[in-house]
């Protein structure tokens, strides 16, 4: 973890695990899609919660991740704050969500060892958000000590859900340029 502390504020966003840094990839369609849904989910989420992008270090068993989209409890986020921690315990985590850079080195990693990082940590919700061809959802929850996935819904179809908080939009709507 130290090694992560020690990198320059160069503008590139790393991983660490298993004792690796590995340096994420990223395009602009990635960006705006991981935007869109973080704007998306702040405007239907409640005041008690929080909703923040993929600058922020979640503490897992093998490392440090960085989702692309995360949903805490406010209380949580304080807690974090007032701790002046760098990473935030995946366990205070609601939900993650990685956005797939396809065919980039952390594509892996996203749909593989993330899913058993992220269930190891306890996150109750992961969600994997497809771009290619188009825009679809994978909504998988914790059943116990790995995820099962609950729900997929493409472009031109609704993805509805209770948890964190009531939520309804169509997966198409995350590569709309407004």
């Amino acid at each position: 973890m130290y090694d992560l502390d020690a990198l320059p504020e160069d503008g590139k966003n790393h991983e660490l695990a298993d004792g690796w840094l590995f340096e994420l990839s990223h395009s602009v369609r990635h960006d705006h899609a991981a935007e869109r849904l973080k704007d998306l989910l702040k405007r239907v989420a409640g005041a008690e919660m929080y909703i923040a992008g993929g600058s922020n270090d979640v503490a897992t068993a093998a490392g440090v991740r960085k989702p692309d989209v995360i949903v805490m409890t406010r209380d949580a986020a304080r807690a974090t704050k007032e701790r002046k921690a760098r990473t935030i315990y995946g366990a205070e985590v609601l939900l993650a969500v990685e956005v797939v850079s396809p065919r980039s080195g952390s594509e892996q990693h996203d749909r593989v060892r993330k899913v058993r990082e992220y269930a190891a940590t306890g996150i109750p919700m992961y969600w994997i958000v497809d771009l290619e061809p188009s825009p679809t959802v994978a909504v998988m929850e914790l059943d116990g000590d790995a995820y099962r996935l609950t729900r997929l819904a493409k472009a031109g179809e609704k993805l509805t859900g209770d948890f964190p908080f009531p939520f309804s939009f169509d997966p198409g709507t995350l590569t709309d340029l407004e």
